[in-house]
């Protein structure tokens, strides 16, 4: 029987990886869900390979409507987590972009589907929740960032059954070092919005990129592996690896460090968390090593003041990473928009941080409402900006 699954982002990078994937698994494979988000034209033309797919198009001005080549049914938010529960799918890999994509994982879970996970800002934002969702109704969460896929992988072989689960030391969560790896800071002051779109590794979508240029990307990842691996952030490490060959690597108690390596292709973490914990055979990603040389530096936090931005945030807890996600979106969506400097932007995020951010249960309510105003705050500090 074929597993059924839904891909949430169909559009964006991850999504359009995940299909090329399962075009050529579809005896494995049963796509009943496609979600976007404001484009009709692009959603239409992802469900021309798998025709039986329900449509979804989450932004709430989107209208209905037949092209002839399918027809897109559910519209809003609302409709996408309906559609979402409705489908029947085993298993929905996320790659909504940002904040926006929390709603639907934890629908996707409460669904009893399993969660191939590329929307990083689930686990960041509200990881306790998402883990409790997960295990009400025995999903389970495959991480398809490549890094945390790595990890996964490393830990189910090496700290499970005879290894035992206490024999971890740390994460090493490995980093391209984006664009500006080797820029001063006094270049870095006038970093162009094309210079920073220009990631010298990894084709990816616009906001994404901007993270990773400033290592935002990294902070992030480094609070969602707490999150995902249940460890505390002070032992995940950042080490910077500028070929992106080795995904990441993790160390035991007895000093030993085991890696994973391969091509930087996004379809083989995504292929991994299709099929679960089977081991099928993949195209995507195989090494030569023939002439391969790897380099390995300690990250910047000085000239990338958003990694360090992000283990105060996660050693704060409680809402701060929710802050520090919300604060980073605003300040990224500034700079995309050319209403901020490339370095406004750890500027923003520290000054909505260091406001007084306590919370009283932690509840998905009140993790929306720190990223609502996160925003706000974010914005105002723009604003004043823009007045001088």
């Amino acid at each position: 029987m074929r597993k059924r699954v839904a891909v949430l982002g169909a559009t964006g990078s991850i999504g359009l990886n995940t299909l090329d994937v399962l075009r050529g698994a579809q005896d494995d494979f049963e796509v009943v869900l496609l979600s976007g988000h404001t484009s009709a034209g692009p959603l239409l033309a992802c469900a021309r390979d798998f025709p039986g797919a329900i449509l979804a198009l989450s932004g709430e001005t989107a209208k209905p409507g037949n092209t002839g080549t399918g027809t897109i049914s559910h519209h809003g938010t609302a409709a996408l987590l309906a559609a979402i529960t409705s489908s029947g799918a085993d298993i929905a890999v996320n790659g909504i972009s940002g904040a926006a994509g929390l709603a639907p994982s934890l629908a996707v879970l409460d669904a009893g589907a399993d969660l191939a996970l590329a929307n990083k800002e689930t686990m960041v934002m509200a990881a306790p929740l998402v883990r409790e969702r997960a295990a009400a109704k025995k999903s389970r969460i495959f991480p398809v960032d490549s890094e945390h896929a790595a990890i996964y992988n490393l830990l189910r072989s090496h700290c499970d059954g005879s290894h035992g689960d206490d024999t971890l030391e740390e994460i090493l969560l490995t980093a391209s070092g984006g664009p500006f790896r080797t820029l001063s800071l006094e270049k870095m002051a006038a970093v162009t919005l094309a210079e920073a779109l220009a990631h010298p590794t990894w084709s990816m979508g616009p906001k994404i990129t901007i993270d990773s240029s400033t290592m935002a990307n990294k902070g992030l990842e480094v609070i969602e592996a707490a999150g995902l691996f249940s460890v505390s952030a002070d032992k995940v490490k950042v080490v910077v690896h500028p070929q992106s060959i080795v995904h990441s690597m993790i160390r035991l108690r007895d000093g030993a460090v085991y890696a994973q390596l391969s091509k930087p292709d996004m379809r083989l973490p995504i292929h991994q968390a299709l099929y679960g914990d089977a081991c099928v055979p993949c195209p995507f990603g195989r090494l030569d090593f023939d002439g391969l040389t790897l380099g390995f530096e300690k990250p910047d936090f000085r000239r990338f003041p958003m990694l360090a931005l992000a283990y105060r945030a996660a050693e704060k807890g409680g809402v701060y990473p929710a802050v520090y996600n919300g604060a980073n979106e605003a300040a990224v969506a500034s700079f995309l928009n050319n209403a901020a400097a490339f370095l406004d932007i750890p500027r923003i995020v520290e000054y909505v941080l260091n406001r007084e951010w306590k919370e009283g249960k932690f509840t998905l309510e009140s993790v929306l409402d720190a990223d609502h105003r996160a925003r706000i705050i974010a914005g105002e500090y723009i604003a004043k900006k823009l007045e001088k």
